[in-house]
């Protein structure tokens, strides 16, 4: 009886059901409101949105994760290196790519 109710599948129906019952409970429960013009309209801090996107693309977003990306794999690298010689030539290779991801 214990392998059954710690078993993964009848978890996943219990807590389906669960949810079913919550969302028609909350659906009951709600309020209903009137529609209007307010609710539909995009809402921007009472300020009507600009045309343009806000962000112009997704480098500036990649270079950043790059950057960390390299960092992290970096000291993961030196971390588990064992203090070997062949770490510091890695070290500096891992600070020009630093270097070069700063400075574009």
């Amino acid at each position: 009886m214990a392998d059954t109710l710690l078993s993964p599948l009848f978890a996943f129906v219990i807590y389906g059901l669960l949810v079913g019952i919550l969302s028609l409970v909350s659906r009951a429960v709600a309020m209903r409101g009137k529609t209007s013009h307010v609710k539909t309209s995009s809402y921007a801090s009472g300020e009507e949105h600009d045309a343009e996107p806000a962000a112009p693309g997704y480098r500036p977003f990649f270079v950043a994760a790059l950057f960390f990306a390299v960092l992290h794999l970096g000291a993961l690298m030196l971390g588990t290196s064992g203090l070997a010689p062949v770490s510091l030539v890695y070290l500096g290779g891992l600070l020009l790519a630093l270097l070069a991801l700063i400075l574009g």
